[in-house]
């Protein structure tokens, strides 16, 4: 090393990916892309079926990192990305999801700035279907400086939520914070940070630094399909979010934020699992509070009226996935037609 030279720290980008042969290759390039010069890229290829592993492997020798396990589900696929990842500071992207070329520069530059090994970095994400170019990013409550504290109480109050790419995260924070919980398939992130939040000493947000999260359509893992796996799943990470933020503290305010969240989320579950409906129950009563049953929008409770709830419930969930359909192909035909080559 020449004399009075500083070395930069080492940031590990980490891509856990299954059946994503479609979106990889853009999502490596996105990681060889940023200028943070000291970065190391690992893909764990968790027992695709498609030619997810044979793609990432193309990129080897540009000193990608490509490893493959049986399917084990995305959070032990994480878990073995930290593994074996050298970083310092620890990057995650999802293998459809995309970083701007200065994200991790720019939240670099603040790491610089802060001696505390425990703040966590966030930044601006938008979303897009295929054309990254066409992505809307909108600020919400949780883009700001924030206590652990208020940015679960906002996350919860108010329906929000910071998507796993915004973060940049010190190992001696993930070292605090322990593994990804491998029995969760949905929400699984949600429940993450919200332990990296408690184990910090607060969230810096750093504007301008951006990551685009891809709506990647119904097989995705965040779609909540209505299956067991899922609703189980949903239900645990909800049940651990309100004992995380309680334990931080339990007044009249953080209590309303809790019975709010349940709310919100409370119509996944209807009428189908009505045992987990018995449990919100419960735990709202533990809140000071109670849960009606969920109604539907008004343009689809006539439906229930004329034929049953399980219908209406259908039809108010199938319907905007419709019009989700429509617009994601036609954001696929302009992006294939805007590709330089198209015809």
């Amino acid at each position: 090393m020449h004399a009075g030279k500083v070395m930069k720290p080492l940031v590990s980008i980490l891509i856990p990916a299954c059946n994503a042969e479609a979106f990889i290759a853009d999502t490596i390039k996105s990681a060889l892309a940023q200028t943070w010069p000291e970065k190391e890229i690992i893909v764990v290829n968790d027992g695709s079926t498609d030619r997810t592993l044979s793609i990432a492997r193309e990129f080897a020798s540009e000193g990608i990192t490509v490893v493959t396990q049986s399917n084990q589900g995305a959070s032990a696929a994480r878990n073995k990305a930290f593994s074996l990842c050298s970083g310092e500071y620890i990057q995650w992207l999802d293998a459809d999801d995309l970083l701007a070329r200065e994200k991790i520069s720019l939240q670099m530059e603040m790491v610089g700035q802060v001696s505390n090994k425990r703040i966590l970095f966030s930044s601006e994400w938008g979303r897009f279907m295929y054309r990254a170019s066409h992505a809307k990013f909108i600020s919400t409550p949780l883009w700001g400086d924030l206590s652990p504290l208020e940015w679960l109480l906002r996350k919860m109050g108010q329906n929000l939520h910071m998507q796993p790419a915004t973060w940049l995260v010190s190992r001696e924070l993930m070292d605090a914070t322990g593994p990804w919980d491998a029995r969760l398939s949905l929400d699984d992130d949600g429940e993450y940070f919200c332990r990296v939040i408690l184990a910090s000493d607060g969230i810096r947000f750093v504007p301008g630094a951006k990551s685009f999260y891809r709506m990647s359509g119904f097989s995705s893992l965040s779609n909540v399909d209505r299956s067991k796996k899922k609703l189980d799943s949903l239900w645990l990470s909800m049940q651990l979010h309100v004992r995380y933020i309680r334990s931080l503290e339990d007044d009249k305010q953080i209590r309303a934020a809790c019975l709010t969240y349940l709310k919100n989320w409370l119509g996944y579950f209807y009428p189908e699992r009505m045992d987990i409906i018995e449990q919100a129950q419960h735990l709202a009563a533990t809140l000071g509070g109670g849960l009606e049953s969920p109604r539907l929008r008004w343009k689809y409770a006539w439906l229930e009226k004329i034929s049953n709830r399980k219908i209406a419930n259908q039809a108010q969930a199938s319907l905007p996935n419709f019009k989700t359909f429509l617009t994601r192909s036609w954001d696929k035909t302009m992006f294939y037609l805007e590709k330089p080559g198209s015809v």
